[in-house]
C-alpha cells in the first residue's frame, strides 16, 4: 500500500473535473452508488447506508494518506461491501424462523464482547410468533451449532460478494476487500480468522465505516464514537481509530452523513484519474450482476430475472422493436424485482397463504424497484416501466392501480414475461406448472391482467427458446 502526502481531514469532491453522463455515457461511480441502495435493503439498513459508509471510509482513507489507486479500490469496496448479502438471506430466515432483515439489522448493534448480550439477542429473535416448542428447538440447534453456522453465513455472503465484484469487472483488491469485510484486528473475525495487517486495508476501513454509520443511525454522533473506542484493538486497527479520532471533531464530516444530497458528494469522491465511463456492454454486465443479487435471495427465484429477460427479449424481437429499445427492455426485465430485496424471506419463501399484512409487504416491492432505479437519472423512464410490472389492464394491479391506457407496451411485455415465468417455475406453495397449462391460464387473463398481443408474441417465440 502506498501513501500520498495529502493528510486532509475530509476528502474534496472532484465533480468539477469530470462530467457525469458525459456524451451519453454513465460514470461507473454513479451507477454503483445508485444500485447500492438495493444492497441497503438486504441488510435492513436505512436507505443510503452504503453511500454514507463510502463518505466515512473515504474520509478516513484520505486522512491516513492513501494513494490514488488504493483510494479507488477502497471507494468501490465501500459501495459494494454488501453485494453478497442476499445470498445468505434464505438460510438466515430458516435458522431464525423470522424476518432475516431485522436479524441482520439488530445484530449489528449487539456488543460482541458480552456473551450474555448475544444470548439475549438470539432468544429475542428466534422463532418470533412461533410456538414455544418450535422456538426451543431452534434455540437448541443454534446453541449447539452457533459458531459453525455463523462461519457458514459469513462465508457465503463474503465469497458471493467477491464474486459479484469480479462479475462487475473489478480487480482482486476490491474483491478481497469485500471478501474480508468481517475479519477483526485481533484475528477473531470471520470467516478466515486473519489478523492485523494481513487484513486488506480496504476491508479494515470498510468495517470501521460500517460500525460508525450503524451506531450514528441508532444513537447519534456520541454513540458512534463510543462504539469505535470500545472495539479498538479487538475489531479495529488502532491507527485507523486514531485517524477517526482526528476527524470526529469536524462538524462538516458529520453534516455530510445526514446530507440528503450525499449521492452528489459520493460521485465526486472517486479519484478523478481513475474515473470510469461505462459503455452499453458494461452497463449490461452491471444489470446482469444485480439481477444475480436479486435472484440469490431465495431458492425459488434462482435465475428468475434471467429467464424474464429472455422472454422479454423474445417478445420484443417478435414485435420488431429496435435494438436500443430491446436492450433497455432487457435491463428493465433483469431489474424488475430488485425491490424484493426489501421483502423478508419469511414472506417470499412461505409455503402457505399470506396474511393481509404479508401480502401488503409483497405489494411494496414494485414501488421499491422504482425508487431504487430513480436514483440514476438515465434510468428514470426504465424505473417507471420496471416498477409497473404488477399493474393490470383492468386497473386492479399494484402499486398504483394504473389503467390500460396508461400502461406502456414495454411494461406489458415485461409483465407477460414475468407472469409466464412465475407460473412455470417452482414456488414454495406449489410445483411448476407445465407450459401448455400455463398458457391456458394466461389466455383467461387476456384483457384483464395480460395484453393479448404480447402473449401471442411469446407463444410465437416459445418454440425457439430453451425452456
Amino acid at each position: 500500500m502506498q501513501r500520498s502526502t495529502s493528510q486532509n481531514s475530509t476528502p474534496t469532491t472532484q465533480k468539477t473535473q469530470k462530467s457525469p453522463s458525459q456524451n451519453g455515457q454513465l460514470l461507473m461511480s454513479e451507477v454503483i452508488s445508485a444500485f447500492s441502495y438495493a444492497l441497503d435493503l438486504t441488510e435492513g439498513q436505512p436507505a443510503g447506508h452504503c453511500v454514507r459508509c463510502c463518505w466515512i471510509g473515504m474520509t478516513i482513507g484520505h486522512k491516513i494518506g492513501l494513494d490514488r489507486d488504493t483510494l479507488w479500490d477502497l471507494y468501490y469496496t465501500l459501495l459494494l461491501k454488501d453485494a453478497g448479502c442476499s445470498s445468505n438471506a434464505a438460510r438466515l430466515c430458516e435458522l431464525y424462523g423470522g424476518d432475516e432483515r431485522s436479524v441482520k439489522r439488530d445484530f449489528k448493534i449487539v456488543d460482541p464482547q458480552k456473551t450474555m448480550n448475544i444470548v439475549q439477542f438470539v432468544f429475542e429473535h428466534v422463532g418470533v410468533g412461533q410456538s414455544l416448542g418450535k422456538r426451543l428447538k431452534k434455540l437448541l440447534y443454534l446453541s449447539a451449532n452457533g459458531e459453525k453456522l455463523a462461519k457458514e453465513l459469513v462465508t457465503t455472503r463474503c465469497e458471493r460478494g467477491a464474486d459479484i465484484a469480479r462479475k462487475l469487472g473489478f480487480n482482486e483488491n476490491i474483491a478481497n476487500g469485500i471478501r474480508h469485510l468481517d475479519e477483526h484486528w485481533n484475528g477473531k473475525g470471520k470467516p478466515y480468522h486473519i489478523a492485523e495487517s494481513s487484513i486488506p486495508i480496504n476491508s479494515r476501513i470498510a468495517l470501521l465505516a460500517q460500525v460508525i454509520d450503524v451506531f450514528y443511525a441508532v444513537g447519534g454522533k456520541q454513540s458512534a464514537i463510543d462504539e469505535v473506542e470500545k472495539r479498538t484493538r479487538t475489531w479495529f486497527d488502532p491507527d485507523l481509530v486514531k485517524a477517526f479520532s482526528a476527524i470526529k471533531g469536524d462538524s462538516a464530516f458529520w453534516n455530510e452523513i445526514s446530507n440528503e444530497n450525499i449521492d452528489n458528494t459520493i460521485t465526486g469522491l472517486e479519484p478523478v484519474e481513475k474515473a470510469l465511463y461505462i459503455d452499453d456492454r458494461q452497463l449490461d454486465n452491471i444489470t446482469e450482476a444485480f439481477g444475480m443479487v436479486v435472484d440469490s435471495k431465495s431458492p425459488y427465484t434462482a435465475n428468475h430475472s434471467t429467464r424474464v429477460a429472455m422472454y422479454t427479449l423474445a417478445i420484443a424481437e417478435e414485435f420488431g422493436l429496435d435494438e436500443n429499445r430491446r436492450r433497455w427492455l432487457r435491463r428493465g426485465a433483469l431489474l424488475h424485482d430488485i425491490g424484493k430485496l426489501g421483502v423478508s424471506n419469511a414472506i417470499l419463501d412461505k409455503p402457505g397463504k399470506l396474511t393481509d399484512e404479508e401480502w401488503a409487504e409483497v405489494k411494496r416491492h414494485p414501488g421499491l424497484t422504482e425508487e431504487i432505479l430513480l436514483h440514476l437519472k438515465p434510468f428514470e423512464k426504465l424505473a417507471k416501466i420496471a416498477g409497473a410490472h404488477h399493474e393490470r389492464l383492468d386497473g386492479t394491479g399494484y402499486p398504483h392501480g394504473t389503467l390500460a391506457n396508461d400502461i406502456p407496451l414495454d411494461t406489458r411485455i415485461i409483465t407477460v414475461a414475468d407472469i409466464f415465468d412465475a407460473i412455470t417455475a417452482d414456488r414454495p406453495y406449489r410445483g411448476p406448472i407445465p407450459v401448455k397449462k400455463a398458457l391456458e391460464i394466461m389466455d383467461a387473463e387476456c384483457g384483464k391482467a395480460i395484453d393479448g398481443d404480447c402473449l401471442d408474441a411469446l407463444k410465437n417465440r416459445l418454440p425457439q427458446l430453451e425452456i
